[in-house]
């Protein structure tokens, strides 16, 4: 085993490259950082409008989850990055962080230290903010936040049929007032999309006590006893190891990481037993309590060609990426993902608890339905923004390279049914209000279809799908089915933890890739004793 490292960072999505830039800071440190997934050379990861090509394909583990028995026993295609700034480097680029209320929960179900009074100024010391300062935003950090530059003329229209329909305008999703309709701010700076790999590991990567491993596949966590000391891994077939001498650190998502801890010997004993892992601890919450947003899509196709499907003729499209070559400007800078909402089921809710985002196109991502070849279309989505169902991701067999059993549980709480229809209902609604219905010749399903409650339901069933977030696997707290304390550390063991959207004890009522730098922001002061 080559011993030579303080830090072994398992993971180099959005909370791994935070982790390598802070810890590397101390250059008595010697961090080493390991990545599936190659480097973020892909010119798309840099265009904001990439992500509508890369949710599926081989930045992304391709993944699906098990049949969902409550929506349709459909297998959901589920994208998790596989590239050095994981989730950042592929997603929308929409910049939310949730309701002060939903770290106040964290706190109340067990993370002392994570209410959103604690938590704040690691939000604010992440963001690079180009237009919004104040108490609620930062403008000095490294992840790049700014407005679109030119937003397309249905999502403005979007924008104003909320209003039409009673949500009222919000220019800030991020500041003390939640609910509302307006455009979302996005990760990016420069209209290039601003991932942590470029915010935060680019301009460190000189450092000569930080080590950057690509391409390596983490077969499982050593242990001499209860502590962790090394990382054995894979690099074209070749196995190696490396030790740490303080701690091993994972953020490999929430996915990722209750797998490697399960292959490691963490996680409840009767599963590992099946697959003929030895027990290192028995946990039974690694793995359990996955939680995601349930995204239901509606389509609806344009009069006229004023979404960006247009660009999928060869012409405009060699248009717009010269534009974008020659003045960073034009379709190319947008995230298509442009403006959203977030509002009510039920208005005795306390925050809302429907999320929503508008895209300016059809069929952007994977397993959404398009528009016919030559037509252009828009996309409304909605999901429950604090499911109550619960899922899994568990073993196939012992080798790592086989993928998890993932279960979402989509739906299985009537309640996230109810809310989930509700939001096809206002969907629709802002669909017909005058803004953008001037657009609309067709609303895919509803124009051939009655409009009840239960055809609501029955389109979330069949229509909704992932929206790439993720957490709880191995949540924070202090009961039987907690796997980290609140500084993180994994319970029963030494010399390691978890820091990444794994650890949330329940779901953010928001995007969730800000809470997950917020995360690994103060995990880093935990880890070096400054929190």
């Amino acid at each position: 085993m080559t011993t030579g490292f303080d830090y072994i960072i398992v993971g180099g999505g959005s909370a791994g490259c935070v982790l390598a830039a802070h810890l590397s800071e101390n250059p008595s440190a010697r961090v080493c950082l390991i990545e599936a997934g190659g480097r973020d050379t892909n010119p798309l990861i840099h265009m904001p409008i990439g992500f509508a090509k890369m949710t599926t394909g081989p930045l992304t583990w391709g993944l699906t989850t098990v049949p969902q028995k409550h929506a349709n026993n459909r297998q959901i295609p589920y994208v998790q990055a596989k590239v050095l700034g994981g989730g950042s480097s592929i997603n929308a680029e929409v910049f939310t962080r949730g309701h002060p209320s939903d770290y106040d929960r964290w706190a109340e179900e067990g993370a002392e230290g994570w209410a959103f009074r604690d938590i704040q100024k690691y939000m604010l010391q992440s963001e690079g903010n180009t237009l919004l300062s104040g108490a609620w935003h930062g403008t000095d950090g490294p992840l790049g936040v700014s407005n679109l530059s030119s937003p397309s003329p249905v999502t403005q229209a979007f924008v104003q049929s909320c209003q039409e329909s009673g949500i009222p305008y919000n220019a800030d999703f991020n500041g003390p007032v939640r609910e509302g309709a307006g455009m979302y701010q996005l990760t990016v700076r420069n209209n290039r999309r601003c991932s942590t790999a470029v915010g935060y590991l680019r301009p460190v990567l000189k450092r000569t006590n930080l080590h950057v491993i690509t391409g390596a596949q983490v077969l499982r966590i050593i242990f001499s006893g209860s502590r962790a000391t090394g990382v054995e891994y894979a690099v074209h077939g070749a196995v190696k190891t490396v030790s740490a001498d303080q701690e091993i650190i994972i953020t490999s998502g929430a996915i990722g990481t209750p797998k490697l801890l399960m292959l490691s010997g963490i996680g409840p004993a009767a599963h590992l037993r099946e697959h003929n892992i030895p027990v290192i601890r028995d946990l039974p919450g690694v793995g359990q309590n996955l939680q995601d947003h349930f995204g239901v899509d509606i389509v609806a196709e344009l009069k006229t060609h004023d979404s960006f499907d247009k660009y999928n003729k060869l012409h405009w499209m060699l248009w717009a990426g010269l534009q974008y070559a020659m003045f960073r400007s034009g379709p190319v800078a947008s995230n298509v993902v442009e403006g959203g909402a977030f509002w009510y089921s039920d208005k005795k809710a306390p925050c809302p608890d429907l999320q929503f985002h508008f895209l300016a196109g059809a069929g952007a991502e994977a397993g959404v339905a398009s528009v016919p070849r030559g037509v252009s279309g828009v996309t409304l989505n909605s999901y429950t923004l604090r499911p109550k169902s619960r899922g899994s991701v568990t073993l196939q067999s012992s080798d790592p390279r086989q993928a998890p059993l993932v279960d979402p549980n989509f739906l299985a709480d009537p309640e996230d049914l109810r809310i989930s229809a509700e939001g096809v209902r206002i969907s629709l609604d802002i669909f017909r209000r005058h803004s953008l219905a001037k657009y609309i010749r067709k609303i895919s399903f509803f124009d051939d279809n009655p409009l009840t409650p239960a055809s609501f339901e029955d389109y979330a069933r069949q229509h909704g799908r992932t929206s790439y977030h993720p957490t709880c696997t191995c949540k924070m707290g202090r009961d039987k089915m907690s796997v980290v304390d609140p500084q993180l550390r994994i319970h029963g063991l030494d010399g390691i933890r978890i820091c990444d959207s794994s650890v949330m004890p329940s779901l953010i009522g928001s995007n969730t890739n800000a809470p997950t730098i917020m995360i690994a922001e103060r995990a880093a002061d935990l880890i070096r004793g400054n929190a």
